[in-house]
């Protein structure tokens, strides 16, 4: 219901014409339903931002736990700046690894389109 008023409100169609279900997408103006199609996209970029981000957290406490789990016992009492030298390259090397591939993926898309 929220999200039909979201529209109904966006689209410039008052609250007295307001139905439980979305008008067809004929009636509406090509600015309303450009409107639409921005917010969608804005949310669904806010969604997968929120979600990298907590993916993110979890991949630091992984990696957090694997350097005093299996590299600090092995380095000198006192040695936190190592242990972290050792993650600041993990979380790094990650990054660039991930960075190269999804551009990668990202160029390949745009140089070959789908064909309709």
């Amino acid at each position: 219901m929220i999200w039909n008023l979201i529209i109904y409100l966006f689209a410039g169609i008052n609250r007295e014409t307001m139905h439980t279900t979305p008008p067809p997408a004929k009636k509406l103006t090509k600015e309303a339903r450009e409107l639409q199609i921005a917010i969608v996209k804005q949310m669904l970029s806010l969604a997968t931002s929120g979600f990298g981000l907590v993916a993110a957290l979890a991949w630091n406490e992984m990696i957090k736990e694997m350097v005093a789990t299996y590299i600090k016992p092995y380095l000198p009492q006192g040695s936190g700046v190592i242990s972290l030298f050792v993650y600041a390259t993990i979380v790094t090397t990650l990054a660039v690894a991930v960075t190269l591939n999804l551009s990668k993926i990202a160029r390949h898309l745009e140089e070959n389109p789908e064909k309709k």
